[in-house]
């Protein structure tokens, strides 16, 4: 089956290089300008339920289905979402989950590993649905999640994530429980 795993557009947050984690921030007008219509279609296309993942599928592929899949929203970042690194670079809870390699828990949000879970469990349910085609339109993180369970040939975690508008196409084979990368991809103008 092949697997389209899309990172949306950029957002004013993500420009500015802040941590946006589970805030609902839309695509920026340079987002939605930067992304073109997908030279595929698709029936179907499964989104986080954040908005700046749901205008972009709308805008890559305006005809299919949108099917909202609350558990592929991006990492919830808890106090540090909306604030950049430089204006968190004495703050010691940040400092911990840093010197940590960014995988503890943040204050008032999730983990890496309690997301990794929640996105792989919604990644599985949705390879067990689709027969020959996935396309989801979701997060850098959630390209990271799932890539770093399935993504073959292996990376390290933060190797999987893609630029805003860009993401893998992958060849998921079911008797492995692998997906094989066949290249990136981006939908970028």
């Amino acid at each position: 089956m092949r697997v389209w795993l899309i990172r949306h557009g950029m957002t004013r947050l993500g420009a500015e290089k802040r941590y946006q984690g589970a805030l609902d921030d839309g695509l920026s007008e340079s987002g939605r300008t930067a992304l073109k219509q997908a030279d595929i279609e698709a029936a179907r296309v499964y989104v986080s339920p954040l908005l700046r993942a749901r205008e972009t599928a709308s805008i890559l592929f305006p005809a299919a289905e949108q099917i909202v899949v609350p558990d592929l929203r991006e990492m919830d970042f808890g106090i540090f979402e909306g604030r950049g690194w430089w204006e968190m670079e004495h703050d010691a809870d940040y400092r911990a989950w840093v010197d940590g390699g960014c995988s503890g828990r943040c204050p008032g949000g999730e983990s890496r590993a309690e997301y990794t879970a929640r996105v792989c469990a919604a990644v599985e349910k949705l390879l067990q649905t689709e027969e020959d085609e996935l396309v989801i339109v979701a997060h850098g993180g959630t390209q990271m999640a799932a890539l770093d369970r399935w993504g073959d040939p292996a990376r390290d975690y933060w190797q999987w994530q893609r630029p805003c508008g860009c993401g893998w196409l992958l060849e998921y084979d079911r008797e492995r429980d692998r997906m094989k990368l066949v290249e990136e991809v981006d939908f970028l103008k």
